[in-house]
C-alpha cells in the first residue's frame, strides 16, 4: 500500500481528450482535482430530517486513456453531499487505487481500457498492482461499518467516511475473486448478498456476508458460458439470478464488442435458498433478455416476483474496434417489466409494466426482500437522448399501476436517484428522492431534493454545487447516526 503521505496528496488530473472520444464529452468530461467546499447554497427549503451524506460513485479519469475510452474504465471519482444543521458540505475525492497509484507515479496512464483488458501492461510498470486496474468506479454502500466503494470486475475497495481510500477489502481472505457492484441488503437480518462473476470458470461465486462482516457462505455455480451479470434479487428466503445471454467473448477481442448479444445461449432464471447448495439451486427457462438493474424481489407461497428494467438486445459498446472520435455503446434502452417464477408448476415469465425507457432503479431500502409497492427509475422523456443520459425521475405506484414523473427538461441531465427515509415516517414513500442533476446551459449540477410522496411536484430545494458533477453511476444515503 503507498504511503499515507502520498494518499493525503491531492491529484490533479491531466485530460485534454485529444482524441475526441465521445465519451469524454460534455458533462463526462473529469474534473481536474479535488476539492472541499462548505455552506453550499441552497434554493427552497431542505427538510428538518434530512440529515446524513449522499455519496455518489463514477467515472473519472486522472489520465489520458490509452486507445478507445469506454465510461466504465475511468478511475472512481467519490462524490458526497453532507445535510446538517441547516448547512450543506461537498467534498470529492478519487478512489486511490493501486493501479491509479502506479499511474500517478509515472505521470500517465498505463493501464488500456476494457475493450483491450486483455493487453496487460508489463510487471515492470505495475509492481505489485497487478494486470488489471480496479477502478473502484461503480457503486458505493455500507455494511458492517465499513464503506465500500465496488467495481464488479474486482475486490471491493474500502474508503473513509471522509472519502479517502484504506485498501482493496477481502473479508479477511474469504473473498476469492470479484464482487458485484450490486450486493443485497437484508434490512432486517443485515446480511449481504453478494456474487461475482468471471471470464474464466466458475462463471459465478455467490457468497453470504453475516451483519458482524464474517463471510460465512460460498458456492460456485456451473454456468454454460461467462455472462455479463450486474445485479441479483433476494426474497427473505431466495437468491435469485439472471443467466442472459449477454456473453463475454474473449475470442472477438480486437475483431469487435468483448461482451455480445449472444440469444442463441437462451436465458433462465436461477432460485436457490439463501444459504443453499449448488444442488439446491433450480433453473427456469425465459425468454431472452438482459437486465442490469432490478428494484426487488418477493415471495408469496411458491410465487417468486421481482421487477427490473428489461433490454431486448444491449450493447454497451465495450468495444476497441470503434474509433475514437465515434460512439460504441448502441442506444437499445431497457423498458420496465415484471417477472415471476412458480416454483410448483416449474414455470417462469415476464410482461411489460411499461413502454416508457429508462434503468437506474431504486426503492425505499427498507422494502428490499419482501413486496414493495413504490418503484423510482430515471427516464428518457426527450428526443435523441443516448443510452445513461436520463431526463426524468419517474415514480412507479405497483399497487394502482400508476406512474408519475419529473422532467429536468431539455438542458437537464438527470442521474440514479436515492431514497432518504423521513426519520418521522411510516409508510413506504415517507421520505426524499435526492438525485444529481446536472443543467447544460448552465454547466453546473444540483442536488435536488423531491418529495417521495409527490415526485410531480418537482424539486422542493436544489443544492447548488460548487462546480459540475460528470457523469456517473451509482449512489447512495448514509444516514446521520441518531441516538
Amino acid at each position: 500500500m503507498p504511503s499515507s503521505t502520498a494518499r493525503a496528496e491531492r491529484i490533479v488530473g491531466t485530460v485534454t481528450n485529444a482524441g475526441n472520444q465521445p465519451d469524454l464529452v460534455g458533462n463526462r468530461f473529469p474534473v481536474a482535482d479535488e476539492i472541499d467546499a462548505a455552506n453550499c447554497p441552497v434554493t427552497g427549503e431542505l427538510p428538518e430530517g434530512l440529515r446524513g451524506t449522499f455519496v455518489r460513485n463514477g467515472p473519472n479519469p486522472a489520465f489520458e486513456p490509452i486507445g478507445r475510452y469506454n465510461a466504465l474504465d475511468g478511475d472512481g471519482m467519490l462524490h458526497g453531499i453532507t445535510f446538517g444543521d441547516g448547512t450543506v458540505s461537498y467534498r470529492n475525492r478519487w478512489v486511490r487505487s493501486r493501479g491509479l497509484d502506479v499511474e500517478l507515479a509515472r505521470g500517465e496512464a498505463i493501464y488500456p481500457g476494457l475493450g483491450d483488458v486483455m493487453n496487460f501492461p508489463s510487471r515492470e510498470l505495475t509492481g505489485d498492482a497487478g494486470p488489471v486496474k480496479n477502478p473502484a468506479n461503480t457503486h458505493v454502500i455500507e455494511h458492517a461499518g465499513r464503506w465500500l466503494a465496488l467495481w464488479e470486475g474486482g475486490l471491493p475497495t474500502e474508503v473513509t467516511r471522509g472519502l479517502d481510500t484504506v485498501d482493496e477489502y477481502d473479508f479477511d481472505g474469504r473473498l476469492r475473486g470479484a464482487m458485484t457492484a450490486h450486493p443485497r441488503l437484508d434490512p432486517r437480518t443485515g446480511e449481504l448478498l453478494l456474487f461475482g462473476y468471471s471470464l474464466f470458470e466458475p462463471y459465478l461465486r455467490y457468497h453470504v456476508v453475516d451483519a458482524d462482516g464474517t463471510l460465512s457462505h460460498s458456492v460456485d455455480i456451473d454456468l454454460p458460458a461467462p455472462v455479463m451479470m450486474h445485479d441479483m434479487v433476494m426474497t427473505e428466503h431466495h437468491a435469485v439470478f439472471l443467466d442472459s445471454p449477454f456473453v463475454f467473448d474473449l475470442a472477438n477481442l480486437g475483431k469487435g464488442p468483448m461482451v455480445r448479444w449472444m440469444p442463441e445461449h437462451g436465458a433462465r432464471i436461477g432460485v436457490m435458498p439463501r444459504r443453499g447448495t449448488a444442488d439446491e439451486l433450480r433453473w427456469f427457462e425465459i425468454e431472452p433478455g438482459h437486465v442490469q438493474h432490478f428494484w426487488s424481489g418477493w415471495a408469496d407461497g411458491d410465487r417468486i416476483e421481482f421487477h427490473g428494467c428489461r433490454y431486448d438486445n444491449p450493447d454497451f459498446g465495450i468495444d476497441n474496434t470503434t474509433e475514437l472520435g465515434q460512439r460504441s455503446a448502441k442506444d437499445h434502452n431497457a423498458r420496465p417489466a415484471r417477472f415471476w417464477v412458480d416454483l410448483a408448476t416449474g414455470t417462469a415469465d415476464w410482461e411489460p409494466m411499461d413502454d416508457l425507457e429508462g434503468d437506474f432503479n431504486r426503492i425505499n431500502p427498507a422494502y428490499d426482500g419482501v413486496s414493495v409497492r413504490y418503484l423510482y427509475m430515471s427516464a428518457f422523456t426527450e428526443p435523441d437522448r443516448h443510452l445513461g443520459d436520463f431526463d426524468a425521475i419517474v415514480k412507479y405506484d405497483d399497487e394502482l399501476a400508476e406512474r408519475t414523473l419529473w422532467s429536468a427538461g431539455p438542458s437537464g441531465h438527470v442521474g440514479e436517484s436515492v431514497f432518504a427515509a423521513d426519520p418521522a415516517g411510516t409508510a413506504e414513500d415517507d421520505g426524499w428522492l435526492l438525485n444529481a442533476v446536472y443543467d447544460d446551459d448552465r454547466d453546473a449540477t444540483d442536488l435536488v431534493v423531491l418529495d417521495a410522496r409527490d415526485v410531480a411536484a418537482g424539486p422542493i430545494a436544489r443544492v447548488h454545487l460548487p462546480r459540475r458533477m460528470p457523469f456517473g453511476f451509482h449512489a447512495n444515503w448514509f444516514p446521520e447516526a441518531r441516538s
